[in-house]
Order: C-alpha cells, then structure tokens, then sequence
C-alpha cells in the first residue's frame, strides 16, 4: 500500500478512461493492459487506462469516470494504492452539523465558518465537505454536501458515502434523540468510521472513569445526583463545591456552596449577568431554596468537591486543554488557555467576566522557575486522561476538551470533559497558531481513520 499526491484533472472524453502520465504509472506500478479499479467514498468502478505523456503525477477522468464516482472538483489530492490497479482518491471527509432550516445560507448558520476553517485546513488532503441529516440519501448511498470553491464561496455536490466522518452535531439534546442516534448507527453499519461519536455529560464521565485507577488520581470527589444527607456531608469534607447541572455548558447554573462552622452556608451563582451571594443559617434553608428554584431538575446536577486553585489577584485560574488525537492515533494538547476568575464569579468563564491568559502567563505567577515542569507534567495528565476516557468509552473519540485545574501545590486536577469542545481559548493573540494546527489535527486524524497512510509525498 503507498500513499502518493497528484493532480486531478477533468477531461472532455466521454469514454470511461483514466488518463495516467507514465512517471505516475510506473511510480504506482500500473499496469496499463488491465483495467483500474477506481475509488472516491465509497463508490467504486472499473475503467481503461491510458498513458499519458506528460512528466509529474497526473490523473485526468473521462466525464464518465468522474460522474460514476461523483468527483467534486479537480486539484491537489492523495491517491492510495490498496496493491495492483486498485487505487483509491481521497479521503472523501464529511463534517456531520446541523442548520436551523434546510437550503438557508449560509449553510450551517453560525457555525459555517467553523466548517469553512475544517474544509480549507484540508486543502489538498481531502476532499472535505459539510453536511446535515437531511442531505443524506439512503437509498442512492449518497450525500448532497456543502464544498467551498477557490474563492472560498459554497456550491453543492452529491457525492458517496464519505471515508470518514467528523461529528460536530451542535444540539445535545437533538443528538441524544432516537432519530440521530440511528442515523450515527447506519452510517457505521455503512463502514464508515464517525469520531466525536455523542457530547459527555459530566456524570458520563464520573461514572466513565469511577474504576480507572490512573484517572481516579486526577478527579475531585463527585456524587451524580446527590441526596441532600450525601451532599452536606461532602460539603462539611471540603469546606466547599461546586454544584453543577450534568448536560450544562458556559457556566449556566452552576453553584459555589460553602460552609464555614458558626457563620452558615454561602452561595454563589450567575443571575441576569450579574455575580450573586447569598448566605443561609442552615443546611436545609440552603438546600430548599436550591429546590425551589428548581424542583425535579436536581436530580441532574452533580456535587464536585472544591479544589484550592491557584490565583492571580485573588481570584482562582484553571485550564482549557484542547486534545487531538494525532495522524499516528496518539493524543496530543493542541492548545492549552489558561482562564482567570472575574472578580466574586463562581466560574471562569469569559461570559461572567472571565479573562484568558496564555498557560505561561498563569503559572509563572505562582510557580515562578517551576512553572515550565508544572506545565509539562500536566500535559503528561491530559495525555493519560485523554487515553483512559478512549479507553471507557464505547465510541470514538478523536478530540476532546479538558477542564484542568491546578492547585497551590502543583496537584492536577480534572473537572470535566468535552467531546465536542469551543473553541474561544483560540481567539487569544498568542494561541492563534495553536488554532491552526488544530484543524490541521482534524485532518490528520481523518487521514488516519480513512487508512490513507504510506510512504510518499
């Protein structure tokens, strides 16, 4: 099996022919008195080679060819040879997403430039595209998809069945749903290997990692759906949690509760934009206010016990570790932000006032001359717990966002993860090329999921 790149031309000839330069056959070793079997997707045909007399590597498709196999454009592309004349153009990559209305432009509403980042970081890698549920045709095994021509402008192609696909479905409760976790299962039926399989919920990955010791290590206590004995018992423990819902995101209704002996119980939360206190005599007044706010909901929130964080200016600073798996199927931190506590916030998220540093910005504050092995021996954790969620989970996982935390002592801790992460800690001046090889990490993997790995160039 090599893995070579070429160029990909459209001819005008009608006939079902490949028009191969002859430095390209004889790298390939094609033989050109058989006939090649041709692949993009998975869509498959036979046709004629004819050499051509032209130096570098070059493939030109007959009309006929290109309809078969739905080529979407010409260019650069990788060519993979399974062995004989069996050769295979691609990957064809899909970026599974939604749109708010079917047909409306742009395609994928606020996050078609996220797609249009993914498409061009794959420029002559793959043939890459976006697409929704309702461009898939089950029955011709097709998918109308969104490209970006050379301008960068969308147009619309139907093309096969992808050779792999990168989930980034935006809606957790629409994933969740009977219908899309069918559709997930048909397409892996199909062959087709789909990374970022479902968003994690905080208490998935409490219950992930409850028996794997090496993660264990790294993980506050934490109680899925806490009775309220279970919860003031922690909170006596720890001096203070945090009490979160499992499906939330940006901070929304997430509680600082702590408990100091003969002053009470403190509560700090996010209201109308605004940081609020609240201090309550005893234990069940705190905990009947939380339940009449809201009610049945509890029952979805998770107790975490408080970590002492290190702080600048008084304030507490965790970490956001963007992980890739790489094109050798090894995870990687990408891109590391560090975020700093708005004043009195109970989270640190930019949204309530938060402020986004550079990881050595953060530690060298606290750690000074250690900050370097600090950081590195974090990295180390992410890594470990990057593999030991792979290693509980039952789908694929190819990229994933860390909460880190790291206390006084030099201690990793990690809050939550996310199989589908944001990517704000790249809008940071100094984390934008971090941002750059993170889609370029997208690619990779995809290149690896789709077998389109060799030697060449």
């Amino acid at each position: 099996m090599s893995l070579i790149t070429c160029n990909i031309h459209f001819s005008q000839q009608p006939d079902q022919v490949v028009y191969v330069s002859r430095p390209l056959i004889q790298e390939l070793n094609l033989n050109s008195s058989k006939p090649l079997h041709i692949r993009l997707g998975q869509e498959q045909i036979k046709a004629i080679i004819k050499p051509l007399n032209r130096s570098g590597r070059h493939i030109f498709l007959s009309t006929d060819v290109r309809k078969k196999i739905k080529v979407p454009s010409s260019g650069v592309i990788h060519v993979l040879q399974h062995g004989g004349n069996d050769i295979q153009l691609g990957p064809l990559v899909g970026i599974l997403t939604d749109s708010l209305k079917p047909g409306e432009s742009p395609p994928f509403t606020s996050r078609s430039n996220f797609v249009k980042q993914v498409i061009k970081a794959g420029h002559n890698k793959a043939y890459t595209f976006g697409f929704t549920p309702y461009d898939i045709d089950w029955q011709d095994k097709t998918i109308n998809g969104y490209f970006l021509n050379a301008h960068g402008s969308w147009f619309r192609k139907k093309v096969a069945f992808p050779d792999v696909i990168y989930n980034r479905l935006p809606n957790r409760r629409l994933e969740i749903g009977e219908e899309m976790t069918q559709l997930r299962e048909r397409l892996v039926n199909e062959g087709i290997p789909i990374f970022n399989w479902s968003f994690l919920n905080k208490a998935d990955v409490y219950e992930l990692l409850g028996n794997d010791l090496e993660a264990l290590a790294h993980l506050p206590e934490s109680v899925n759906n806490p009775s309220p004995v279970t919860m003031r018992e922690l909170l006596h423990k720890h001096s203070f949690i945090y009490f979160k819902p499992g499906t939330g995101s940006l901070g929304y209704g997430i509680y600082r509760i702590t408990y100091r002996p003969e002053k009470g119980y403190f509560v700090r939360y996010r209201k109308n934009d605004s940081n609020t206190l609240l201090k309550f005599a005893t234990f069940d007044k705190m905990y009947g206010s939380l339940l009449l706010k809201h009610g049945a909901e509890l029952k979805n929130y998770v107790a975490q016990q408080g970590i002492r964080l290190i702080e600048i200016d008084k304030c507490p600073v965790d970490f956001r570790f963007h992980m890739h798996k790489d094109g050798n199927n090894q995870w990687k931190p990408v891109g590391i932000g560090a975020k700093k506590a708005g004043r009195g916030s109970v989270t640190t998220h930019m949204k309530n006032g938060g402020t986004l540093l550079t990881p050595e910005q953060a530690l060298k504050q606290t750690f000074g001359q250690r900050s370097d092995r600090i950081l590195e021996r974090a990295k180390t954790v992410a890594i470990k717990l990057s593999e030991a969620i792979e290693r509980n989970y039952p789908h694929r996982i190819g990229e994933l966002g860390l909460d880190i935390g790291i206390d006084k002592k030099g201690k990793v801790w990690m809050f939550e993860a996310n199989a589908k992460p944001g990517r704000s800690i790249f809008k940071h001046p100094d984390l934008k090329r971090e941002g750059k090889q993170s889609l370029n990490y997208i690619l990779d993997h995809c290149l690896y999921l789709s077998r389109f790995q060799g030697g060449g160039a």
